[in-house]
């Protein structure tokens, strides 16, 4: 990969988006090695959780701008022999390119953005793609695409709203606007916020308490959580009950039942 970087620590890995020079600015092959990458974390079973940071001063500023010369800022067509998702070519590669921030919520780890500097446009999506965020004092965050014509289309209007409220994501999106890290705080934006020189510590000690947790209750959990407030209650309940019934008949239930017994931390192997 020549845009990102991979860092194991036992089992949290750390990705790094690695465009420093540029602010860790999204060209589209960003995009299809986030994809990539995101496969291959996703079938890797020894991983529990994952932190998401930018190399340098900001996590990313958004969208190269450069890409919009070239006419094309969309990339290349994905080279694979899936059916295309809709009938609109355009529509279907936008779907392709959001998948490279999609892994990030469905992944059966959690995900953790840790963030200073600038999250902006693309880059405040792919944190909101993530299941926590951790700002540095002095972040700035903002959905600034309509600067540009555009709207947000890598998950803003979907995720943000999740995250802050319907009417505090509609003023976001709808004045451009940046927002510091007290603020982002404020609304719910992110979930800690630290001085710049904590980040990585804290980001790390949390995926680390994280990836101590039993795996597949964290798996059936985070399923269930994702759906909340989208589907009836009633098919939420029939979700968390497929994750406990996963979990009751695990091994990895009777280890932690055991290690507590024990008084010793416990050795889960999920399954």
């Amino acid at each position: 990969m020549s845009t990102l970087r991979l860092e194991r620590d036992g089992q949290v890995a750390w990705l790094w988006l690695n465009r420093p020079e540029r602010l860790n600015a999204f060209v589209p092959q960003m995009w299809d090695e986030l994809r990539e990458v995101g496969a291959q974390l996703c079938a890797d079973g020894e991983v529990r959780a994952v932190v998401v940071i930018g190399e340098g001063r900001a996590f990313s500023s958004g969208l190269d701008l450069s890409v919009f010369e070239g006419g094309n800022p969309l990339g290349d067509e994905v080279a694979d022999d899936a059916p295309p998702r809709h009938a609109d070519p355009l529509v279907d590669r936008l779907l392709r390119v959001q998948d490279a921030f999609n892994w990030l919520e469905d992944a059966p780890f959690p995900t953790i953005a840790a963030v200073r500097g600038y999250a902006l446009g693309a880059g405040l999506q792919l944190a909101l793609a993530c299941d926590v965020r951790v700002f540095a004092e002095g972040t700035k965050a903002g959905l600034l695409e309509f600067k540009y014509g555009i709207l947000p289309d890598l998950g803003g209007t979907q995720r943000l709203p999740r995250a802050v409220g319907a009417a505090n994501a509609k003023e976001l999106i709808f004045t451009a606007g940046q927002i510091d890290a007290d603020e982002a705080l404020r609304i719910g934006l992110t979930q800690r916020l630290v001085p710049d020189a904590e980040l990585e510590t804290t980001a790390g000690e949390l995926a680390a308490t994280i990836a101590a947790q039993p795996p597949l209750a964290v798996e059936g959990a985070k399923r269930a959580v994702n759906v909340a407030g989208t589907v009836p209650t009633r098919e939420g309940l029939r979700i968390e009950a497929e994750g406990q019934a996963v979990c009751l008949r695990s091994d990895d239930m009777k280890e932690a039942l055991a290690a507590f017994v024990e008084q010793r931390p416990p050795s889960y192997q999920r399954r």
